[in-house]
């Protein structure tokens, strides 16, 4: 399966803030929206993600004062990107080898959405229940 498909059955919504929004308002976020992870913008650009693995090593290193910093200071600054055309299991390579849990998606340079461990982990379930189905099938028709 590829990226630009589970993106159609997913929807393209991007959770993203601005830069300058401090933890404690991202922290806010992240449990309204209740993701793991939020784009951060500036403008049309991704300049970062912040996931709450992010927010856990902030909080570890600066207490409770992190908090009233931006996430500019906190947020994983080289994002790691996806394209519509890659297959899942390219994804499911580069998040295991970076661990990285949300990927963005980029379509002719522009967020298009983001793309979830757990929906690869939905996805590679999918097909093999589609697989083992068809085997069955297979071995009933004889």
């Amino acid at each position: 399966m590829l990226v630009a498909e589970i993106l159609k059955d997913k929807g393209e919504a991007v959770y993203h803030i601005g830069p300058d929004l401090t933890l404690g308002e991202a922290c806010g976020e992240l449990d309204r929206l209740r993701v793991g992870a939020l784009m951060i913008c500036d403008g049309d650009r991704v300049v970062g993600v912040l996931s709450e693995r992010d927010v856990v090593r902030a909080v570890a290193q600066d207490g409770q004062a992190a908090l009233d910093r931006p996430v500019s200071v906190f947020m994983t600054s080289e994002v790691v990107f996806a394209a519509p055309a890659e297959s899942v299991a390219v994804l499911m390579s580069r998040m295991t080898d970076r661990r990285i849990r949300h990927l963005p998606v980029l379509r002719d340079g522009r967020l298009a959405g983001v793309i979830s461990i757990g929906d690869v982990v939905k996805c590679q379930i999918a097909e093999a229940t589609q697989e083992a189905e068809s085997l069955r099938t297979y071995i009933a028709a004889g």
